[in-house]
């Protein structure tokens, strides 16, 4: 019973979601608000499971279940509930860009439902079984949700982009997984962790590059992003915006329990590939956002260039490290929603506001909704007194406390080139004229709900020492 009541939220989510699938086969058309109602409730109901037994998320004991395959500890924990409420925001600003586009079937609930649970399972992962099963829950997920537009052959085209390359990725980590097996003995990431020290030394560096690989994909990292810009910009909107926050979290989920746990007595060597590819990641995505037109393109080269910073995080290591990218995660997910919101939110009315140039003039139009965009394209460069500021200074003391200045340095830099293209859409929206097209009027509750996810950047970034102490705090206890 004891295991039960450790996974009882996957449970819990998991009955929802097959449930909510068979009620809509009864819910007539024009009623689906029901099944989008019961989604974002079933998120909220598992996050109360979630949260009820762990609070204060700090003093949450570490346990194990399911002979060491899951672990529950107030790192899980605070990314559980970091997932579900993501995705339940996601959801919510999703209902009226996928009524007004004809994908407002119960099929889009289920999938960001199997998706959350393929999170939730990532970061309870106590193994490299679990994590593995996590993160192809999660992608069979994300393939489906891609394609969702059917008729649609851009969305055709990144969904099969997206599969296979997400195949061949999941063969790679796969691959290196079953190399540290045989050089461990064991798919516990404890027991790896203290064999890894008397294992074969070539067989742990090469399992290590096929990991680092996988684990590059799914983050969406230089050199194996390829399909992050692609995916972004041929999937729905509504889809980018839940692909582009809550996953973002569970990518720290999978990094942190593979290398921060499992593989942490190998970290001179991992730490060395990850610093490659993480300053590789902020530089390029950084340069060739700055020539997107597409605003969906320009935020995937972003998210390319952010989750780059998030693995600088690991390359620091330690607590200190950990916190950062954990911290980083975070804010990054509640910047994306409020990006992305906007965007899915003004799309409403069948208008898809996918060019830099659709912004135009926002502030005319809607100058509340051009200040909360505003709110996120500082956030994103990293600008004060925005969360996204604290979040990046936060990777670059961890950097050079761990000797990295010259990446600190290149980090920085590369953050000034970003800083270009998130006020170019600034100065679109304010000082460029209005275009023709309108906009959609969202309602009042959507506006409510995105008011207070944007203002949440401005106040944590006032008071951003609550969570960081919380993320360091989890960490430690862990």
């Amino acid at each position: 019973m004891k295991d039960i009541a450790l996974v009882l939220p996957e449970i819990v989510l998991l009955s929802l979601a097959g449930l909510i699938l068979v009620v809509d086969l009864f819910v007539a058309r024009n009623q689906k608000w029901f099944s989008y109602a019961c989604g974002i409730g079933a998120l909220l109901w598992t996050a109360v499971y979630v949260y009820a037994p762990a609070a204060p998320l700090d003093a949450v004991v570490p346990s194990s279940a399911f002979v060491g395959l899951v672990v529950v500890d107030g790192v899980a924990t605070l990314l559980k509930l970091a997932i579900l409420l993501s995705a339940a925001v996601a959801l919510c600003y999703s209902w009226t860009y996928l009524r007004k586009h004809q994908l407002d079937n119960g099929e889009y609930v289920a999938l960001v439902l199997f998706g959350a649970l393929g999170m939730m399972v990532i970061a309870s992962a106590a193994s490299m079984l679990t994590a593995y099963l996590g993160l192809e829950l999660l992608g069979l997920s994300m393939y489906a949700l891609v394609a969702l537009k059917r008729g649609d052959r851009t969305a055709t085209e990144a969904a099969m982009k997206y599969f296979v390359l997400g195949a061949l990725a999941s063969g790679l980590l796969l691959f290196g997984m079953s190399i540290i097996y045989g050089a461990t003995g064991s798919i516990s990431l404890t027991a790896i962790s203290a064999a890894l020290g008397k294992a074969n030394s070539t067989a742990v560096a090469l399992g290590l590059i096929f990991i680092a690989a996988g684990v590059a994909f799914k983050l969406g990292v230089v050199p194996f992003h390829m399909w992050v810009p692609d995916v972004y910009q041929g999937a729905p909107t509504a889809v980018t915006l839940f692909l582009g926050t809550a996953p973002k979290v569970a990518a720290f989920a999978l990094a942190y329990r593979l290398f921060g746990t499992g593989l942490t007595p190998a970290a001179q060597d991992w730490s060395v590939i990850l610093a490659v590819i993480a300053t590789l990641s902020v530089v390029l995505g950084n340069l060739v956002a700055v020539v997107q037109t597409n605003v969906k393109r320009m935020l995937a080269y972003s998210a390319v260039a952010n989750m780059g910073f998030l693995l600088l995080g690991f390359v620091a290591g330690g607590q200190t490290g950990y916190a950062a990218a954990l911290f980083y995660a975070i804010a990054y997910a509640i910047t994306g929603l409020v990006s992305f919101g906007i965007l899915v939110l003004l799309s409403g009315r069948g208008i898809e506001f996918e060019q830099i140039d659709d912004l135009r003039g926002l502030n005319a139009r809607s100058p509340w909704y051009a200040f909360l965009m505003l709110l996120a394209m500082f956030s994103l460069a990293g600008i004060p007194p925005t969360i996204g500021f604290w979040a990046k200074l936060s990777v670059i003391e961890a950097i050079v406390g761990a000797g990295y200045t010259w990446i600190a340095v290149i980090a920085v830099l590369a953050s000034l080139v970003g800083a270009f293209y998130y006020l170019r859409v600034v100065r679109v929206m304010y000082f460029a004229d209005p275009t023709d097209a309108g906009i959609a009027l969202p309602s009042r509750g959507a506006t409510t709900l995105m008011s207070v996810n944007a203002l949440a950047i401005l106040v944590l970034g006032a008071l951003p020492s609550s969570i960081m102490a919380l993320c360091a705090r989890v960490l430690q206890s862990s």
